[in-house]
């Protein structure tokens, strides 16, 4: 995830400090304040799903195939969000937690009160309505603790930051709001080398060094620098 983070700087390396993060991908989704290079504050994380991992399983129920996200993407643009009413997640107590699975179980009943009323569903409609409840749910959470943090700059990260519906509404709403937004080129949304060396590189700047005793660590956590 910090390699995903720092796919940002691939392309512009005039960022600056502090930022709120959107970090979103099919094993995470997350908000975190970045004050420096390998310094985050995480805010809120999803409870359950993540976001890409949700896009995952829906495109999987309505027989799209796998990975789901640009598959729903390019389907949404050619239908009616308004066609189905889903439902919005509410965290009380948890102002910037997200959760997922919600949303998902009503696209699963959706589809199967349909299927037993004897219709076929609109899978064009279904898919720009999940993309536009997901795309609305994300973005006006990051600008809500823009606002309530005090930060002017955004940054996002994640494979579902290729996603053009959410790069398209993250960045009208920040320019609405004269907040500075960061996006990674879409070819280096997904898992990629040179993301990782980006972030290695400025690891190396730190002074972090390791030895031939080196593994790897698949639970490491984000604050072990």
């Amino acid at each position: 995830m910090e390699g995903h983070i720092y796919a940002n700087w691939l392309h512009d390396s005039d960022i600056q400090f502090p930022l709120l993060g959107l970090i979103v991908s099919g094993g995470h989704t997350a908000l975190m304040i970045l004050d420096g290079h390998g310094a985050y504050r995480l805010l809120g994380q999803t409870r359950d799903d993540a976001a890409g991992e949700a896009y995952d399983k829906v495109a999987r129920a309505m027989g799209l195939g796998y990975p789901g996200g640009p598959i729903l993407d390019k389907l949404a643009h050619e239908g009616d969000s308004a066609a189905f009413v889903l439902p919005k997640v509410r965290l009380k107590d948890d102002p910037w937690g997200f959760s997922f699975s919600g949303l998902k179980t009503a696209i699963l009943n959706l589809m199967n009160q349909w299927a037993m009323q004897g219709k076929e569903i609109d899978k064009v409609c279904l898919a720009a309505a999940f993309q536009e409840r997901v795309t609305t749910y994300l973005t006006e959470k990051t600008l809500a603790a823009a606002r309530s943090f005090g930060v002017g700059q955004i940054l996002l990260a994640g494979g579902v930051a290729a996603n053009s519906a959410l790069r398209q509404k993250i960045g009208a709403a920040c320019e609405g709001e004269g907040i500075r937004l960061f996006l990674p080129e879409p070819a280096y949304c997904t898992d990629n080398a040179a993301m990782i060396a980006c972030a290695g590189y400025y690891r190396l700047n730190a002074g972090f060094r390791d030895d031939w005793t080196l593994n790897a660590e698949p639970s490491l956590g984000m604050d072990h620098m």
